[in-house]
């Protein structure tokens, strides 16, 4: 049913909650797994370069070690996961306006299924803070999957 799952993670606790459900899915159906790092460039300081910011877009670091080590970090928890599992996971890293990124990925690549975390916000803070998964669900025709990133009361 689910030939290709796309994991987004920011490395966060909501994000990482998310993995073993998408990793659930994949295991029932043998599907192949892709883990994405998106740099979102709207957020990086204005005073990078143009070629910096183009390299990020394309996935490419070059000597920002901080930002590659948080992508690697992030893609590595899911490669664990998928490990411990038997399942392999490709990392994939880009950068970009993250909704978008994301939806263009999927459709790209055929993939069946996102499965993304969700902080849970509501009123205010999500009008302040904006909501990737929310954006993601405007911008794709594909199946998504949001898993509660709060932790059970």
């Amino acid at each position: 049913m689910y030939e290709r799952i796309l994991i987004p993670t920011d490395g966060s606790e909501t994000a990482e909650r998310a993995v073993d459900e998408a990793l659930a899915v994949a295991e029932r159906f043998d599907s192949e797994v892709h883990a994405l790092y998106v740099v979102d460039t709207d957020a990086v300081d204005v005073s990078l370069g143009t070629e910096q910011v183009d390299r990020i877009h394309s996935g490419r670091f070059g000597e920002m070690d901080e930002l590659e080590d948080r992508a690697k970090a992030a893609t590595g928890y899911v490669v664990d996961r998928g490990r411990e599992r038997g399942i392999a996971v490709e990392e994939q890293f880009r950068g970009g306006r993250p909704h978008k990124v994301i939806a263009d990925f999927a459709e790209d690549h055929d993939v069946g299924l996102i499965v993304v975390g969700s902080h849970g916000r509501s009123g205010i803070r999500r009008m302040l803070l904006g909501s990737v998964t929310e954006r993601v669900l405007r911008s794709t025709h594909r199946s998504v999957l949001v898993v509660d990133g709060r932790e059970d009361e």
